[in-house]
């Protein structure tokens, strides 16, 4: 596989990559048509916050399987076009965390006691002690907006030297803000009401652009703000003002809604706003270790593998991914079989788990059943887009769990349905290899799923099955397995034939025209 490297990583992770036996190709730098034409074959792209990754640059990269940010921030990558290219998306949250953590202490402190201007007029020959009075931070309050991983190290730290904790992040729960001392606020003005100094740990987003302005800089009155997370956040003219004005003691930023910053910036012309050049994760061990988790989610990504921080995909640790990974196979070729023997415009999928596999997180599995219902669709499908493709046609889709198996240790059903009229199709794993339909709709069977399959439902009469024998025969088609199952007796019976060939629209002709045949469908489950 190729892996095509545009921001530079360290070498740590290439060498990850060519040790895993695949082709690394760095083109740092490239942009527009070069950038085009460098993915045109690649399978993975490696980015930082470098590269934009467009539609434009997804659908000029067919091949393309998975785009790793080697860090956190991927407002850089349009996640929702490579959703809907089949393309995961994953980041490196965790190699970063704690240089992010702890260059937004030191922001912190640099800013609390003036120490970049002390150091400065120290360098110029003054000795200024008597104009910088500073803060200490015990006693007071911090206010974290964004309570994720890094917001999560900031308050530890912050907390352990003597700082009470408020948080705003309206995605996590009261439980987890108390494990770190912190208390959890309804809004972002009761966060920056209490704070003595804001930090900010958010993403960059339409809801969080300018989300601290003008005003917001007002209720921190006689305060300090740190931001370390991505540029944008903060209104920079509004904070440039603020702190000029005395409205606020000081300010550190690490990262600014244009990068390089601009000459003409207000910020560089206010000594009590303190700069870096987005150093956060500028740590040895830092870009080691994002260059190196990328690495490994890449590979796993080319191995069929869980993509640990992927994005737009389901996303399982290791045991529980070995747990479910038997049926992730089971559940597409369910929803193979289910969609072709339903044959019609469907409104709804249903998913449904009995016995163990229903205490495990299915997430993946109802992605490779969605996968598997649209397989044979001229669209391409694969677990990362299913979902979405389900979404925007309308699909509704459903899980439901039951502790009860019947005679089996795990089943999962895929039910299609137009809302009236609906195709079930039920499978399990034997010996955790090998995929079994055990059901399909009322009727109890066994059938190997694999390559060409014909489903007949026929009349339980003498001689029907020596029919559909003969005619296959007449027609040069083996039989490799043939499997029956009936409702009750002279009733309905449905029976799978495994098939060497294709069978021919004429040859299903000639059995439809018996009138011990109800109906037959082929089922291809090759590629």
């Amino acid at each position: 596989m190729k892996v095509l490297v545009t921001d530079p990583i360290a070498d740590a992770g290439l060498d990850r990559l060519r040790e895993a036996g695949h082709e690394v190709e760095t083109a740092y730098d490239v942009e527009g048509d070069a950038l085009l034409d460098a993915v045109s074959d690649a399978n993975a792209l490696i980015v930082r916050s470098g590269t934009e990754v467009t539609d434009e640059v997804l659908s000029a990269a067919p091949e393309l399987v998975i785009v790793g940010r080697a860090g956190i921030g991927v407002d850089n990558i349009d996640i929702d076009a490579a959703t809907d290219h089949g393309v995961i998306v994953a980041n490196a949250p965790e190699g970063n965390v704690r240089a992010a953590a702890e260059h937004t202490v030191a922001m912190a402190f640099a800013t609390a006691r003036s120490i970049p201007q002390a150091h400065d007029r120290m360098k110029a020959g003054e000795w200024a002690k008597g104009e910088f009075l500073g803060t200490e931070v015990n006693n007071k309050t911090l206010g974290v907006v964004g309570f994720g991983r890094v917001g999560q190290e900031v308050a530890k730290r912050l907390g352990n030297l003597g700082m009470d904790i408020v948080t705003f992040d309206p995605y996590i729960s009261e439980d987890r803000a108390k494990q770190f001392g912190a208390e959890l606020v309804d809004d972002l003005d009761d966060c920056l009401d209490a704070a003595d100094f804001v930090t900010i740990h958010t993403p960059l987003t339409p809801e969080t652009e300018n989300m601290i302005g003008e005003e917001e800089l007002a209720q921190l009155e006689g305060g300090y703000v740190v931001n370390c997370a991505r540029g944008g956040i903060i209104d920079e003219p509004a904070l440039a003002e603020a702190v000029e004005d005395g409205v606020l003691k000081g300010a550190a930023l690490d990262v600014f809604g244009e990068e390089p910053l601009p000459e003409d910036s207000p910020l560089l012309g206010v000594e009590d706003v303190i700069l870096t050049p987005h150093l956060g994760a500028s740590t040895e061990a830092a870009q080691e270790n994002v260059a190196t988790s990328t690495a490994d989610q890449v590979i796993a990504a080319f191995d069929h593998q869980p993509v640990a921080n992927a994005l737009n995909a389901p996303s399982l640790d290791r045991a529980t991914f070995e747990r479910v990974e038997p049926y992730l196979e089971l559940a597409s070729t369910a929803g193979r079989i289910a969609v072709q023997l339903f044959g019609s415009h469907m409104s709804s999928v249903e998913v449904t788990y009995a016995g163990d596999i229903a205490d495990e997180d299915v997430e993946y599995v109802t992605a490779s059943a969605l996968e598997g219902v649209f397989a044979p669709s001229d669209i391409q499908v694969n677990a990362v887009n299913a979902p979405q493709i389900a979404e925007q046609r309308g699909i509704d889709v459903t899980e439901s769990k039951t502790s009860s198996a019947e005679d089996y240790q795990s089943l999962i059903t895929v039910t299609v349905s137009d809302g009236e009229e609906s195709v079930s199709v039920c499978g399990t794993q034997f010996g955790g290899e090998e995929s079994r339909i055990v059901r399909i709709d009322n009727h109890r069977i066994e059938a190997v799923p694999h390559g060409h399959m014909l489903v007949v439902r026929n009349k339980d009469e003498p001689g029907t099955i020596g029919f559909i024998g003969t005619v296959l025969g007449d027609s040069d088609i083996n039989i490799a397995g043939m499997f029956n199952g009936r409702e009750t007796i002279g009733g309905e019976a449905l029976s799978v034939y495994n098939l060497d060939s294709q069978p021919g629209a004429e040859i299903l002709d000639r059995l439809n025209e018996d009138d011990r045949i109800i109906g037959t469908t082929y089922v291809a489950l090759d590629d």
